[in-house]
């Protein structure tokens, strides 16, 4: 790995150790508050606040969601003045951890209750996230490439490349690659 990659990976694990600390400080919670809202343990949530753990995306979303977050807006705020144009390489990525999952933050802004994030997702890899993490949202998939299958609540949805989900009342959600090749999607939200 690179050594602009590795500062890349240190520098946003440093901002997100900060922003959760931040955020709960300004709220005025305990790491226990924090953990029993989030149902992420406080020995995590320490850890990460001191920057010694990588959180994986479903620690992430559960974390965002106690906030009253979406994923996108606990990884990166969007600047004060957004540019109408933001160029591939501007636009900030998280890779998840434990499965490789690969999230490219395409637009986000203060102004507008709009998100789209690009998923790259590889093979064989399982995220799951709680249905807290749909709450006061609408989330439609667009497979790009690749197939993928999300199960919803017990029922398993499948899609190819062209194919698009919109997602029901805020369930348990689990997204499978159980193909050989990544498979690559978008996410549009709409905060409600």
């Amino acid at each position: 790995m690179s050594t602009i990659v590795e500062d890349e990976k240190t520098a946003l694990e440093s901002y997100l150790a900060q922003r959760i600390a931040s955020l709960r400080t300004a709220r005025g919670w305990s790491l226990a508050e924090l953990a029993e809202r989030s149902t992420v343990s406080k020995a995590m949530l320490s850890k990460i606040e001191r920057g010694e753990s990588s959180p994986t995306a479903t620690v992430l979303v559960k974390i965002a969601s106690a906030f009253g977050l979406t994923l996108a807006k606990l990884l990166a705020e969007p600047p004060q003045a957004p540019s109408r144009l933001l160029h591939a390489a501007g636009q900030p990525t998280w890779t998840d951890p434990a499965t490789g999952y690969l999230r490219r933050q395409i637009y986000l802004s203060a102004d507008v209750p709009v998100e789209l994030v690009e998923v790259r997702l590889p093979a064989a890899a399982v995220v799951g996230m709680p249905a807290s993490s749909y709450v006061l949202t609408r989330h439609i998939v667009w497979v790009l490439e690749g197939h993928l299958v999300i199960n919803e609540g017990g029922y398993r949805n499948e899609l190819g490349p062209g194919d698009r989900l919109e997602f029901g009342p805020p369930v348990d959600m689990e997204y499978r690659n159980e193909t050989e090749v990544a498979c690559r999607y978008l996410v549009t939200v709409l905060r409600c």
